[in-house]
């Protein structure tokens, strides 16, 4: 079977490429493009020798890389087929519940199969949107994902391309959607050959690694790279959403942004494939531009990450103030999120010791366009030893973030085993084998820490084979106390969300606030509802009275006030 080879060389003088033991010349095409057509098997091990060089090099686009990062590519396409999801026509991102997880801690097994395995879980929970942390191919076994170099492929200690596939059409059949995480920033540091390619990089390094050239000379190739994948996922795939990494650490001085290039791609190909297809973009930059229309001019994105919520909820119930918290823990810091979503509008950040961010308007922004959590991956994981909010705060305590988080007007977000308050931590791990890397990761992350006080024996080694164990979630938990009480508490907050119109209510100028918070209490007023929560140690008179429709601990009714027991939360109905 002839099969047809295409890369990006704009530099080279020639270009081969061998497939199996023989090498075969390329031809110049236009652009810097080299094309050859080969007969072989559609499952062909390749790649590309330049110049004079004597190893070939991983595909840029490769589909596959089945001995690893730093050997050749394989042929492979998602069997067309292979799909029994004919019948899915997609999810609106307004109105969902995500829940994050990490393929390799999901469950003991680690692969795409055994995560497939526990959907029933979470259609139980109630969650509509299964968000996976990156999946493209890097160096070692384990890793969060975030060191990428062959963003087309997918991580073989999953189990490759075809069983991440398999996952999609499995979610799609239970009812769920999927969101993929993506890296466009930077580049992990091993198994990164792009630059012998061509310019595809930026000289100027993020903090985790090479940026990406989106705005020199002969960038638009590049461009071309990113948004190609992009819709490769939505496209091969079936992929739903895709949330993209640190969006403030991409360097693009261009007319038209690479986040608004992108969502335009998605647009069009959303209405050739006639389901929808949303971008999600994680920014620490607090701009409304990011989700506001391209009409209007913005970026056009479907929804961000909304880091000060998080912050607001976090340092209210937990008392931490330390680092980027500094500013966040008041109540009346709790009323602003929930309102107006950014905290740092234009105001005095103390942690970036500047000015932060730019007020959105209320009257036009969409909640929904907004991602909340009580925690994420990052919120947890780069904590010193990766702590969850189970290990330092009571029961009724995480019962009351959820609360606040999952009836706010926002999109909500779950991080793996939150919903049942698992008892093992999400610590940072990788596995890189070069002797060089490894020994740099974990100096630099003990480093990191000491300089916070932290000694250097409590703080992980991400290199530690066990850290990667410890923090694999133990599903015997769900089904013993106090993590069953918390599981059913989620599912009913979940289903009290998805069946009254008011906490879909995207519309921020319906949100009311109430607080006093020397007596410990918080109200949020979503139209005839009412989530009363007592942050309190001590038990807690809220000026709120009516129907209990839920809660973590029953409150005794006072007249037309109701008295909240500690650390507890009651949603109350208006008659």
């Amino acid at each position: 079977m002839s099969e047809c080879f295409a890369v990006w060389a704009p530099t080279a003088q020639q270009v081969r490429v061998r497939v199996g033991e023989a090498d075969h010349p390329m031809r110049e095409a236009h652009g810097g493009w080299w094309e050859a057509e080969v007969d072989c098997p559609p499952d062909a091990r390749y790649g590309y020798l330049l110049d004079d060089g004597p190893k070939p090099l991983p595909d840029p686009r490769s589909p596959r890389q089945p001995d690893g990062v730093h050997a050749l590519s394989q042929r492979f396409a998602v069997d067309p087929a292979s799909w029994t999801d004919q019948s899915w026509t997609g999810r609106q991102l307004a109105g969902a519940v995500l829940y994050e997880l990490h393929i390799g801690t999901f469950t003991p097994e680690g692969t795409f199969a055994a995560a497939s395995a526990k959907l029933d879980h979470l259609v139980s929970l109630g969650v509509t949107f299964v968000e996976v942390m990156p999946v493209n191919a890097f160096n070692g076994e384990w890793g969060w994902g975030y060191d990428g170099v062959d963003w087309y492929a997918v991580h073989e200690a999953y189990g490759g391309p075809g069983e991440f596939a398999k996952f999609v059409d499995a979610c799609h059949g239970k009812g769920l959607a999927v969101c993929l995480d993506v890296v466009y920033n930077h580049l992990g540091p091993s198994g990164n050959y792009l630059n012998q390619f061509g310019p595809y990089l930026n000289p100027n390094a993020t903090i985790w690694g090479p940026r990406v050239n989106l705005d020199g000379a002969d960038s638009d190739e590049v461009r071309r790279y990113v948004v190609d994948n992009a819709l490769r996922w939505f496209e091969e795939f079936h992929v739903d959403a895709l949330r993209l990494d640190a969006v403030h650490a991409l360097a693009d001085a261009t007319a038209i942004p690479i986040l608004a290039e992108l969502a335009s791609a998605a647009e069009a190909l959303s209405a050739k494939a006639g389901r929808p297809l949303s971008l999600i973009a994680e920014s620490d930059l607090n701009d409304p531009r990011t989700t506001t229309p391209q009409a209007a001019g913005g970026d056009g994105l479907a929804a961000q990450w909304a880091d000060d919520v998080h912050h607001a909820i976090h340092t209210a119930v937990s008392g931490e103030r330390q680092g980027y918290y500094g500013d966040f823990g008041s109540f009346a810091c709790l009323a602003t999120t929930l309102e107006s979503v950014f905290f740092h509008a234009g105001t005095y950040s103390s942690f970036r010791r500047r000015r932060h961010g730019k007020p959105l308007d209320r009257r036009t922004a969409q909640a929904s366009s907004f991602v909340v959590y009580t925690c994420n991956h990052d919120q947890v994981g780069n904590r010193a030893v990766g702590d969850r909010p189970s290990a330092y705060l009571s029961p009724g305590q995480l019962a009351v973030k959820a609360a606040l988080v999952l009836l706010s007007p926002f999109t909500p977000m779950l991080f793996m085993g939150e919903e049942w308050g698992a008892s093992t931590p999400f610590q940072f791990f990788s596995s890189h084998p070069e002797p060089e890397i490894a020994r740099a990761t974990s100096e630099g992350r003990r480093s990191e820490f000491a300089e916070h006080g932290w000694p250097a024996s409590e703080v992980p080694d991400p290199q530690d084979p066990a850290t990667f164990q410890r923090s694999k979630l133990d599903w015997s938990e769900p089904s013993r106390e106090p993590h069953e009480r918390l599981l059913r508490c989620y599912r009913d907050l979940i289903a009290l969300r998805a069946a009254h119109g008011e906490f879909a209510n995207p519309r921020l100028t319906d949100v009311r606030t109430e607080h006093d918070e020397k007596a410990g209490w918080f109200l949020l007023r979503r139209g005839r509802f009412t989530v009363a929560a007592n942050l309190a140690a001590q038990e807690a008179p809220v000026p709120v009275s009516g129907e209990v429709v839920l809660a973590w601990d029953e409150p005794l009714p006072d007249g037309e006030r109701s008295i909240l027991p500690a650390h507890s939360f009651a949603v109350f109905q208006e008659g």
